[in-house]
């Protein structure tokens, strides 16, 4: 399906996400030609992946170098129109873990991201906006973790209950409470249906 499509079929869950999605299919409108890529340099799409495990009670994430606190995983589409196969691939190559599926296929959240000015490759990269599409996935707590130095300073998993102002930012602590109750959500409602069935 072509990704225009996909993000318009994403059904937004409140607010945030309804004006967001909004933006997001106007940007798309506006820079055909680029919004997949960093050339736009005040913002593009990027895929994310919040991971959980199995049992939904922990988050997998990275230390991030830029950010200097602990975040999801995700990078830039760089011109890649399946926005799934970025996360899954994201996913991997910053925590090293091989196997990770998603919970669902279909787009989990979409949400704009501003990212500040920095530092990358020896090059100052403009403050910009990420026009996030973001996929919950699925990963077994056996996985070996591997720390990716050019990205990231750690990998870990964090219980749930962490997600709090204690630790992370309100509007972090707001994008992933919103991303663990939509897992949840999609588990009770699936198993009432197979229970129905």
């Amino acid at each position: 399906m072509d990704f225009k499509e996909q993000i318009k079929e994403f059904i937004p869950d409140n607010d945030q996400e309804r004006q967001d999605k909004k933006i997001l299919v106007q940007y798309i409108e506006l820079f055909p030609h680029n919004v997949l890529l960093r050339d736009n340099e005040i913002a593009h799409i990027t895929s994310s992946g919040f991971i959980m495990n199995k049992a939904l009670d922990k988050v997998l994430m990275v230390h991030h170098n830029i950010l200097n606190t602990w975040a999801w995983t995700g990078g830039h589409a760089d011109g890649d129109e399946d926005f799934l196969k970025v996360a899954i691939k994201e996913a991997k190559e910053e925590t090293g873990i091989k196997k990770v599926s998603p919970l669902f296929d279909h787009i989990a959240s979409i949400d704009i991201l501003p990212v500040p000015g920095h530092i990358k490759n020896g090059q100052y990269v403009s403050t910009h906006l990420h026009l996030s599409v973001a996929y919950i996935l699925i990963a077994s707590e056996d996985e070996k973790l591997v720390v990716k130095e050019d990205e990231n300073s750690g990998v870990k998993w964090i219980p749930v209950e962490r997600f709090t102002e204690d630790y992370f930012n309100s509007y972090d602590v707001y994008l992933y409470n919103k991303l663990i109750k939509k897992a949840r959500d999609y588990i009770k409602k699936n198993l009432k249906s197979t229970l129905i069935s």
